[in-house]
């Protein structure tokens, strides 16, 4: 794996990155597709070393990882656009953390049922009154096309983090 080049910027510290991964909201799954690279936005949790999201159970995110589990994930946050007298200089405050590996498919239905719990705790707290269980995982189809929602787990084998932190007061505000 290649070392980040911009050394200032690395981030190491695994505490700050366990939160941000454990606190942002999207991220962006790269896949290898068909002609091109295939990227798409998703809601996650991150839970015990590893990253899950889900899908429909169809489409094209689907089929692309049934057939090519190797994935990157980015997730990133823009504090703001840092100012310096020299326009050149202008840069961006931001964290970001990109994670690679294989996914694979959640097939056990009592983790499937946590996973989803989990993001349903994360994206609406408080919204549902019950808990999904293994068994409703297990028999639920979707009314779009049939078929049993997907959960897939990354389990990265190589993780960086960037990021450029920047005093509040050197931030550009939008008036």
């Amino acid at each position: 794996m290649n070392q980040i080049r911009y050394a200032e910027r690395d981030c190491k510290d695994k505490q700050k990155i366990e939160k941000f991964l454990s606190e942002s909201r999207i991220g962006v799954i790269g896949m290898n597709g068909d002609d091109f690279p295939y990227a798409v936005p998703v809601n996650f949790i991150w839970s015990n070393g590893s990253l899950f999201f889900h899908g429909m159970g169809s489409g094209k995110k689907e089929t692309i990882l049934s057939s090519e589990p190797s994935v990157c994930f980015t997730i990133y946050e823009k504090y703001g656009t840092v100012t310096d007298p020299m326009p050149c200089h202008a840069d961006t405050a931001y964290m970001s953390v990109m994670l690679f590996g294989k996914v694979e498919k959640v097939v056990n239905f009592e983790e499937a049922a946590f996973v989803l719990q989990t993001l349903i705790e994360k994206y609406t707290p408080g919204y549902y009154k019950h808990p999904l269980t293994p068994t409703l995982i297990e028999k639920y189809k979707s009314s779009f096309d049939g078929n049993s929602v997907s959960i897939y787990r990354l389990t990265p084998k190589y993780v960086t983090a960037k990021e450029n932190q920047s005093d509040e007061d050197k931030l550009f505000k939008m008036k």
